[in-house]
């Protein structure tokens, strides 16, 4: 078999730094010896949580997304902004914050690269289980704004298919869930392995102090 080509990175300038992700321009070797530039988004990861409740329902928020321009179905979700932070604690403390709810059975249902023709961002999305209510910060910005709604899984399947909810954290939730359901695959821990965990935006924040 033949060796695969090694992609190297010549130089790397950074045009762009903030609160929540950086752009870099990469020069990129090619095959052939050609070098060619590539955009790059670095990104915090994220996670989201898939929480049912004792009736089977899925935990939904609706939630104003300033970037379109409208308010999106969502599953309680956030980033991972503290680089030592296990995701699954990440992921309780987003699903208290968002929805007032707390669930005492956690596992990994799917992890998704968000678009990584051009960002390293990567979501990890949770299953959560046995719920209960808790108490829940006060909310500000748009978090203030969001309402819950539980949603059962066929209504959740017929809506991802109807182009209703187009989230891709709850797209890939929602029938990731499903998937699960229908077959015989054992779901991650919690703690499973992620290697795809993007960490290079919160190590370029620690290293500037």
């Amino acid at each position: 078999m033949t060796d695969r080509f090694e992609f190297e990175t010549v130089s790397s300038k950074t045009v762009y730094e903030g609160a929540i992700l950086a752009l870099r321009l990469d020069q990129v070797k090619m095959p052939g010896g050609r070098e060619a530039e590539r955009e790059v988004v670095e990104h915090h990861g994220a996670v989201a949580v898939v929480a049912l409740d004792d009736q089977g329902r899925i935990a939904m928020i609706e939630q104003y997304r300033h970037p379109i321009g409208r308010r999106l179905y969502e599953l309680p979700a956030g980033l991972l902004d503290e680089i030592d932070e296990p995701p699954v604690e990440a992921a309780k403390r987003e699903l208290a914050e968002e929805t007032g709810l707390a669930a005492s059975t956690w596992s990994v249902l799917v992890d998704v690269m968000a678009s990584p023709g051009f960002t390293d961002e990567c979501v990890r999305i949770f299953l959560a289980e046995d719920l209960r209510e808790v108490q829940q910060p006060d909310a500000r910005d748009e978090e203030a704004d969001i309402v819950l709604t539980f949603v059962s899984l066929d209504e959740a399947i017929t809506r991802v298919l109807s182009g209703e909810f187009v989230n891709a954290a709850a797209v890939s939730g929602i029938l990731s869930l499903a998937a699960a359901r229908s077959g015989s695959t054992s779901l991650r821990s919690a703690d499973a392995p992620w290697p795809d965990l993007p960490t290079t935006f919160e190590r370029r924040k620690k290293s500037h102090g």
